[in-house]
């Protein structure tokens, strides 16, 4: 009777242990304390618990739309306003519990849970699949259904394989930035290109920071929670505004995309409106602002929860028109060139900088991922990838095009050349297609970029909705107004300053420095402060004043560019 009353005991919890894995893995990790909250109020007071009820607590839920890839299956699952609840996974997880011996079931769970997720956590990249035991192998069958059932009541983030995670990283770092990678050469000649590899270098190196910081600390899953680690609630909510300034300052580079590219294709549009004379650039930003705000309005966004390769291969059909035109079409090379240019390098700085604008993202993708030990070599392919691409692209782009290369290349196109239109619209699509997109092929141009622009201000909408008094929480009317305010503020920056480039300069000089280079090195020092070796302190010490110099000098050559252009 003894050994029959260990053996269910021991089932008990190999159980629970196993059951409490396999939804924190489909939770995101989302929970990894929480889960046991009730059984062990003492231990979680003295964890760092609080992630997730700081500002910003939507951080997570709005940004998974870039860092997961869904299955067709689980499109609709549950709603963006519903939160992954801990109360949820909590109950979900003790529902399966045996009926059997409760008593003995409760303390040893306790116990298991408080030594063993922790450790999980801290070396997820190094744990190999826990054995299972026999009784999870005789119910697995059981657990399955269940889970089926589970998944109509909750939505579960999915787990993402080595492929699907490259391509998550290629989408967010291989955007808009590809097309100003010639004038950055332009800017700052041909030696100035070996700071896009320097870039690329530093960016892989504290894309990995980011990954050591996440397994410091059970519970950290976002870069918010990491500031929030290594600063506190200042921290957080100080990184956070970052990231939300620079979702911002994306959303306006859209605008100016458009206007630019699409009166390019038409020139000579233009509209007169109660003695305002407006140009084709006006117009054409004026119906974008105005395509895009109804979309901005809606609040569940789940159609376009899927991740392809849209960006990649509109990426690649940009440059493949390009070398067509340059190869095929004849398009003279030039092989001159200015070998340095002094004066404005710094404008470069920021536009390679800017090519590497991806961090925000990454913690989500590492978390999302099935295996994350091959967190490292996603990176270092995704990298890569998009280093070569921005490479043979400045380089092919310069030699055509020359000191007349202006800020986008596909604007130095001839517009005769059927590649070259080919280009232009598919730059239209590209910075669109860089985020999540349904995959319908009925879908058109415009469609796109209402509902990308409208994905990519959705975590600025929602942290502010958070700030909504609860009493006025069930009205809508304070969200429309929020989010008619961000999209017609873009609207009128984009109309101000409507100079792509040096825009792109300023936000990769001031915003991308900061999140790519200085936060991560100066989150991990204070973090795992005391357990790294003078070399490695050393190396982040490098890497925050080669930030602060570029950011330094980046930003006042933009700034300066933007009102030199003004006046």
């Amino acid at each position: 009777m003894k050994n029959s009353v260990s053996e269910q005991s021991l089932y008990i919890e190999s159980d629970e242990e196993n059951e409490e894995k396999a939804y924190d893995a489909q939770d995101g990790n989302d929970s990894d304390f929480s889960n046991y909250s009730n059984d062990n109020k003492n231990t979680q007071q003295s964890n760092p618990n609080s992630y997730n009820t700081s500002w910003p607590q939507s951080y997570r839920q709005s940004i998974d739309l870039y860092s997961s890839v869904p299955s067709p299956s689980l499109n609709f699952l549950g709603t963006p306003s519903l939160p992954r609840s801990s109360y949820l996974s909590s109950s979900l997880t003790r529902r399966q519990t045996p009926e059997i011996l409760p008593s003995l079931g409760k303390p040893l769970l306790s116990e298991v849970e408080d030594v063993k997720v922790p450790q999980q956590r801290r070396s997820s990249h190094s744990l190999l699949p826990p054995i299972p035991s026999k009784k999870s192998v005789t119910k697995k069958g059981s657990l399955e259904e269940k889970d089926s059932k589970v998944s109509h009541e909750i939505p579960i983030t999915r787990r993402s394989s080595y492929g699907q995670a490259v391509l998550n990283g290629m989408n967010v770092l291989c955007g808009v930035g590809v097309l100003s990678t010639p004038y950055a050469v332009k800017e700052g000649g041909w030696l100035g290109l070996s700071i896009l590899l320097i870039f690329a270098v530093l960016s892989y190196y504290t894309g990995i920071l980011l990954r050591c910081c996440l397994d410091s600390q059970p519970g950290i899953e976002t870069y918010p929670d990491i500031g929030q680690a290594a600063f506190g609630t200042m921290g957080r909510v100080t990184i956070s505004i970052i990231l939300y300034v620079e979702l911002y300052a994306c959303c306006i580079e859209f605008i100016i995309l458009e206007s630019d590219n699409l009166s390019s294709l038409f020139p000579n549009a233009h509209l007169s409106v109660g003695g305002f004379e407006l140009n084709s650039h006006h117009l054409f930003a004026l119906m974008t602002a105005l395509a895009i705000l109804p979309t901005v309005w809606l609040r569940d966004l789940s159609v376009l929860s899927y991740i392809s390769a849209g960006g990649v291969v509109a990426s690649v059909l940009v440059v493949a028109c390009l070398f067509w035109v340059g190869l095929v079409d004849q398009v003279g090379f030039q092989t001159n060139g200015t070998m340095l240019n002094l004066s404005t390098l710094p404008v470069s700085i920021g536009l390679y900088g800017y090519c590497y604008s991806g961090h925000a993202v990454f913690p989500n993708i590492y978390t999302s991922m099935e295996k994350p030990n091959q967190y490292p070599a996603v990176l270092l392919t995704s990298f890569g990838i998009c280093t070569l691409l921005y490479t043979g692209v400045a380089i092919l782009g310069y030699m055509m095009f020359g000191e007349s290369t202006q800020s986008q290349f596909t604007l130095n196109m001839p517009q005769d050349l059927v590649a070259s239109k080919i280009a232009l619209w598919t730059t239209v699509v590209n910075p669109f297609t860089k985020y999540p997109f349904t995959d319908s092929t009925k879908k058109t141009v415009s469609s796109l970029i209402r509902y990308t622009y409208a994905l990519t201000m959705s975590p600025v909408a929602m942290s502010l909705e958070e700030l909504i008094p609860s009493s006025h929480k069930k009205s809508h009317i304070y969200s429309i107004l929020i989010r008619t305010a961000l999209v017609i503020s873009t609207l009128l920056v984009a109309l101000s300053i409507p100079f792509f480039g040096l825009v792109m300069a300023f936000i990769g000089s001031l915003l991308t420095m900061l999140v790519t280079l200085i936060l991560p090195c100066a989150c991990y020092l204070s973090i795992l402060r005391g357990k790294i070796n003078p070399f490695q302190g050393s190396i982040c010490i490098l890497i925050i004043s080669v930030g602060i110099v570029a950011s330094g000098f980046g930003t006042y050559s933009a700034v300066s560019k933007i009102i030199e252009n003004l006046s």
